[in-house]
């Protein structure tokens, strides 16, 4: 089976490539973003309201998967899904955009905002799971690191762009409600645009995928969390996994403190901070994903000692220099989890189709992953009086997280997983 989905993988990776570059042009407004964050920070949105916007994806892409994992349990074949789910969620920020370009009154601009993004945070969570497994679905086990690598890199190229395409927007027309429209309509676009092309894409149905499945919701969910949690090494890959939310609670945050104390212009921010961001994972999805250098493990580490290192460097040496080289890291360890994270929850679950563990992973962490940037904004609200420092004293906190990730994630077997592996090929 591995061996006919390898005779189709440049036909899949061109098809999910395009997908991402497409997505990728509009990802730097809506998700990990500098823009929402000086977007926000204009319309006078505290650090605590800044921090709801990654919580609120959190909570999101957490819970509503639920559902996407018992819809996709009636599908053996999932392409036309991850197809709809793609579209509906583009079409919340068409949507949003189009509103806000008819808007007269500034005030309400905020409550839009909201309820568009938790729209469109509750469609990313029906389509990430879903996502997720049809794209180590319809590449071999060999193959779906560099297929990842190359389809990343489409992306972040696509990211590239788009930075460049923000720092002029904002340079000439900083964030008035009529140009920041735009961008959103625009956002929209490529979004529904790059969705279409997963029909060039082609997937294979494997000899032991699961028949559908005629369960209720709630006996569905149920045996799923019941086999999700007698898999002692899958939680502990988990609880390694959660120091990616402490890199999105930093990204959320660090450029107001670049652009608050340390004399960075906000065009700056939003368009070269985002760029640097970029340039880090296209340097990690050429040399650890299509070059496929180091193994999950080594990877997963060594995420963890660049993530130490920015935060030393938010700490002790903040400069306007630096933040560009901080910026890139950031780019670099987010990009080495989002490479490491599809392969290493299908062998921890070690099943074909492996939607429910990756609908039901971000429930089991959702007390840290939305909880974490809501405590760092109303800690910055409460701490406001020391200033710069309060981001640092935060950032130090952070790195004794991220510490506690590192015990886990030498811990996080994946040779034995790969023993299991290699025993049923040996017994099939």
């Amino acid at each position: 089976m591995d061996s006919y989905k390898d005779n189709y993988f440049k036909r899949n990776v061109f098809g999910v490539s395009v997908v991402e570059f497409f997505w990728g042009l509009g990802f730097p407004i809506v998700l990990e973003s500098t823009f929402l964050q000086l977007f926000l920070k204009n319309l006078g949105a505290s650090s605590f309201v800044i921090g709801l916007v990654p919580a609120l994806f959190v909570v999101g892409i957490s819970c509503f998967p639920l559902f996407s994992s018992y819809l996709s349990s009636f599908y053996r074949l999932k392409k036309t899904l991850v197809l709809l789910l793609h579209l509906i969620s583009a079409l919340s920020i068409l949507i949003f955009g189009l509103t806000l370009l008819v808007m007269k009154q500034s005030e309400h601009v905020l409550l839009l905002f909201f309820a568009s993004y938790t729209i469109f945070s509750i469609c990313m969570g029906l389509t990430i799971p879903v996502w997720l497994n049809y794209l180590v679905r319809i590449f071999s086990e060999s193959k779906t690191v560099p297929g990842l690598g190359y389809m990343m890199l489409a992306q972040n190229i696509g990211k590239v762009v788009s930075s460049l395409f923000i720092l002029k927007v904002v340079d000439r027309y900083s964030f008035s409600l009529s140009s920041s429209a735009w961008v959103f309509v625009c956002t929209g676009l490529v979004f529904i645009v790059g969705s279409l092309c997963f029909i060039i894409t082609k997937e294979i149905a494997d000899s032991d995928d699961p028949s559908v499945e005629n369960l209720s919701f709630f006996h569905h969910t149920r045996s799923s969390f019941v086999e999700i949690s007698r898999n002692r090494r899958f939680l502990i890959f988990l609880i390694a996994d959660l120091d990616f939310y402490v890199i999105i609670t930093v990204l959320s945050f660090y450029a107001n403190y670049a652009t608050g104390f340390y004399q960075v212009a906000d065009a700056i921010a939003a368009g070269l901070f985002v760029a640097c961001i970029y340039a880090g994972s296209i340097t990690v999805n050429i040399f650890l994903g299509a070059m496929n250098l180091l193994g999950l493990k080594q990877k997963f580490i060594l995420s963890k000692c660049v993530t130490l290192m920015l935060l030393m460097m938010l700490i002790f040496f903040p400069s306007y220099i630096t933040f560009f080289l901080i910026s890139y890291m950031l780019g670099f360890v987010r990009a080495i989890r989002n490479m490491v994270y599809p392969p290493s929850v299908k062998k921890f679950a070690d099943k074909t189709d492996a939607t429910s563990y990756f609908a039901l992973a971000p429930i089991i962490t959702l007390p840290i992953t939305a909880g974490y940037p809501l405590v760092f904004g109303k800690m910055l609200d409460y701490l406001h009086f020391m200033q710069e420092d309060s981001y640092k004293l935060l950032f130090g906190f952070s790195a004794l997280f991220i510490l506690i990730t590192v015990y886990f994630t030498i811990k996080t077997d994946y040779e034995e997983a790969k023993s299991t592996d290699n025993e049923m090929l040996s017994a099939s």
